[in-house]
């Protein structure tokens, strides 16, 4: 699919709407994922989440910084992957910016010297937005019996 304007918006709405992605790194040979608090941040090309300052992710990170953000909302049938560069920063007017309140699970206040904020500036994104699992469920039922192949919605690639 051609890369447009609409594309890269997309990629940003869906994954504002969802909201939470599994952040891919890698560790020596081993992938890990696990559940993140995206920020979105089109106007700056990035996406934000604060982090632990002891995390693992951290040390991954620093060697290896190419990730991937992996955004799934299977219930409306909307995906993103999102493939980028992270970096960890002490931005403490960051953290201030990003603290909400799931963040009192992790860290007491943002003034906490443990948080730091992970930065992944995005290089490239694929989406899927479907029209739901039930619509989803009726056009491939229907797809079956004729023969042919459903339209499940959009797809989109784009260099971010």
């Amino acid at each position: 699919m051609t890369e447009t304007t609409n594309d890269v918006d997309t990629v940003w709405r869906l994954a504002e709407k969802i909201g939470f992605c599994m952040l891919t790194t890698q560790s020596a040979s081993d992938l890990r994922a696990r559940p993140m608090a995206a920020h979105a941040e089109q106007l700056e090309n990035a996406f934000y989440f604060l982090t632990d300052v002891d995390g693992h992710k951290d040390d991954e990170i620093a060697q290896h910084p190419e990730v991937c953000l992996a955004f799934a909302d299977s219930k409306g049938q909307k995906y993103v992957s999102v493939s980028g560069t992270a970096e960890v920063l002490n931005d403490r007017d960051r953290i201030k910016e990003l603290w909400s309140t799931p963040a009192k699970a992790w860290w007491d206040n943002p003034d906490d010297p443990s948080i730091r904020v992970l930065k992944v500036t995005p290089a490239f994104a694929e989406y899927w937005d479907s029209p739901g699992t039930i619509v989803s469920y009726i056009k491939m039922a229907a797809a079956a019996l004729s023969s042919s192949k459903p339209d499940m919605g959009d797809n989109g690639q784009v260099a971010m």
